[in-house]
């Protein structure tokens, strides 16, 4: 079932039309102005409401809108026209000022809240759909798909200089992990700097525009590399371990497990896949794994060879190896090459 919100109007004629959980109403908006313009018309797209929760656009790529609200422009008042194809009596549509009618509606796009005293200003970018998200709801969510809100009901942690922005009256405090953990990082480089972050209000959090997933563990674990972590509740333990199986000679393959009950946030450089390592033995690069369930079993596969020492290698020289029952993540990327130095 969807739930009421505002969706694309589904004939074009308007930006947007509410949905009252059961059929389209007649209440439509274009441009922040309200008005009603009665139809008789199916629900809206499972894909494209859910395309909206996620954080895509909240438009769901619309040709329509696209083609009536590409840029800044303004929506000109509605004329007189049939509601469908099939409707022989037109209806007229009767403007309603935005402040009429808040009571009886929601927000004007879709799980985005319109950008307040916008001084006579139009454009996309104070209409709502870049607005902050409307969920009220304690915790972590999506901003979009490259941004982290957290409305802060207890203390979580978070990568240091990873806040972008925040609203209220919130504290942002190093936080180290004990003398154990200090001599882990310095000595494997597995780098993973906190900040404890603990107030009222919202904590909006990203990383050099990377994708942002939350996962949420309920007494369980999980292995993630130290470069990939955004943020976590503060009630699961953290430490720094090195990957069963692996070795110095191996590139030292340390990473950071978190373990107990709560939520992370994790960021990966473009859309990864997750494989299912139950089904068949899985390699994955270690440069390009983001993190797997600690319930697998790891070891360290080489391929170099003798050629490789002369320059005629593959360029794959070691690959982690996991059996066992659980889910491996794997990014498109290999990281960020370093810059040369002459």
């Amino acid at each position: 079932m969807i739930p009421a919100d505002w969706h694309p109007d589904p004939t074009g004629k308007h930006e947007l039309r509410y949905w009252d959980g059961n059929q389209w109403t007649e209440h439509v908006a274009d441009a922040g102005v309200q008005a009603t313009d009665p139809l008789d018309a199916p629900g809206p797209d499972t894909g494209a409401a859910q395309e909206v929760s996620y954080g895509h656009d909240p438009h769901g790529g619309d040709p329509a809108y696209a083609a009536r609200y590409g840029g800044e422009q303004v929506a000109e008042d509605t004329a007189t026209a049939p509601v469908a194809e099939d409707t022989a009596t037109a209806h007229e549509a009767t403007e309603t000022p935005v402040a009429e009618a808040a009571a009886a509606a929601a927000p004007v796009t879709a799980g985005h809240q319109p950008t307040a005293s916008a001084g006579g200003i139009s454009g996309d970018l104070i209409d709502g759909r870049y607005g902050e998200t409307t969920s009220s709801a304690p915790g972590p969510m999506l901003q979009n798909d490259k941004m982290l809100r957290v409305r802060l009901a207890e203390p979580f942690m978070a990568r240091q200089g990873a806040m972008v922005a925040y609203q209220g009256p919130v504290t942002f405090n190093y936080q180290g992990g004990g003398a154990g953990k200090f001599l882990k990082k310095a000595f494997t480089g597995e780098g993973l700097s906190l900040m404890r972050v603990e107030g009222q209000g919202d904590a909006f959090l990203a990383d050099t525009q990377k994708r942002v997933h939350i996962l949420r563990l309920a007494n369980s674990g999980i292995s993630i590399n130290g470069d990939n972590v955004l943020a976590f509740s503060a009630s699961l333990d953290w430490n720094i371990e090195r990957v069963k199986g692996g070795s110095m000679a191996a590139g030292g393959l340390f990473n950071t497990t978190l373990r107990g009950t709560g939520w992370v946030a994790i960021t990966t450089e473009g859309d990864p896949v997750v494989l299912d390592a139950g089904e068949a033995p899985t390699f994955a690069d270690a440069q390009a794994l983001v993190a797997w369930s600690i319930e697998l079993q790891t070891s360290i596969k080489s391929t170099m060879t003798a050629g490789s020492l002369v320059g005629r290698g593959s360029g794959e020289a070691f690959q982690v190896a996991f059996n066992g029952r659980g889910f491996v993540i794997v990014q498109p990327s290999e990281g960020g090459v370093p810059p040369h130095t002459h």
